[in-house]
């Protein structure tokens, strides 16, 4: 039987976490990236058997999300070369509420391999290691749909999460939605990042035009401003994502980690603390 694990954009949030406790448990890892060898492109599908060979397990995290137009025929195409190429397990990371991500989690678990679905909550890194890292450093975070309160799951959990879906058997056909133990809104995010780094951060509610304007006249690209006015519409507001589930409990036996404790650690960094450079 065929141990390798592919962990497809395994320099990212989760990958990267994924990667590194498989790692530490001894077990073979390919990191799939543009940056590896053999690369793996989302936009190459040329490339992708070379980077199959031999992988008896995969876990997929799509590029930038599963909702954007393209994604489902990239899933389609990929869980048809992972067939060609033997591969015996995949785990997908999709977003909770999302219904286009919904129709490329189907194709993974009607592909004839054994399969695990991962709806995952909006990360608390998202802070730290993502779009709104800038706006903290700056001192002030200026966002729509202030009040909507959110699950935030924490990428430690998620790839807690898939690597026990990976290496121990019983989740094959489950679809597992993940958050974190309590909503929070932005306004509540922002006053414990505050609190917690000793800065002053000034948090600004807006309209959601308001927002894609900005991002406009940021001159940020169109799939990526259609991108977050998507997760902020459909996702963010979106009333069956404003609730905790107990599925990280249910696959880890533990209660999921909370969005002050990821504060406490995130501070002991620095990162929230760092100067950002105004071009």
């Amino acid at each position: 039987m065929k141990n390798n694990i592919l962990v497809l954009g395994g320099k990212g949030k989760t990958g990267r976490r994924i990667a590194e406790r498989l790692h530490h448990l001894g077990h073979d890892v390919r990191i799939g990236s543009r940056s590896e060898t053999p690369a793996f492109d989302w936009h190459q599908p040329a490339g992708w058997p070379a980077v199959l060979e031999g992988i008896g397990k995969m876990y997929i995290t799509y590029q930038p999300d599963l909702a954007v137009p393209g994604a489902k025929e990239a899933i389609q195409a990929l869980t048809k070369v992972a067939r060609q190429q033997g591969v015996q397990q995949l785990v997908l990371l999709s977003g909770k509420g999302e219904v286009e991500a919904q129709r490329c989690e189907q194709i993974v678990l009607n592909s004839g391999i054994a399969a695990t679905i991962v709806r995952a909550s909006w990360f608390n890194q998202n802070f730290s290691e993502s779009f709104f890292l800038e706006p903290i450093q700056q001192g002030v975070v200026a966002l729509p749909n202030a009040h909507s309160p959110t699950p935030y799951v924490d990428a430690n959990d998620i790839a807690d999460v898939v690597v026990e879906i990976l290496l121990n058997e019983g989740h094959d056909g489950k679809i597992y939605e993940l958050t974190g133990p309590r909503l929070l809104t932005f306004k509540e995010v922002i006053a414990e990042i505050a609190k917690a780094s000793g800065r002053e951060l000034q948090f600004i509610p807006i309209t959601l035009p308001e927002y894609v304007n900005a991002m406009k006249e940021m001159q940020l690209p169109e799939d990526y401003v259609w991108l977050i006015e998507y997760l902020f519409t459909h996702v963010l507001d979106n009333p069956k994502n404003q609730m905790v589930t107990h599925d990280v409990e249910k696959v880890l036996g533990r209660k999921p980690i909370d969005f002050t404790d990821y504060v406490a650690e995130t501070v002991k960094t620095g990162i929230w603390n760092k100067a950002v450079e105004v071009k």
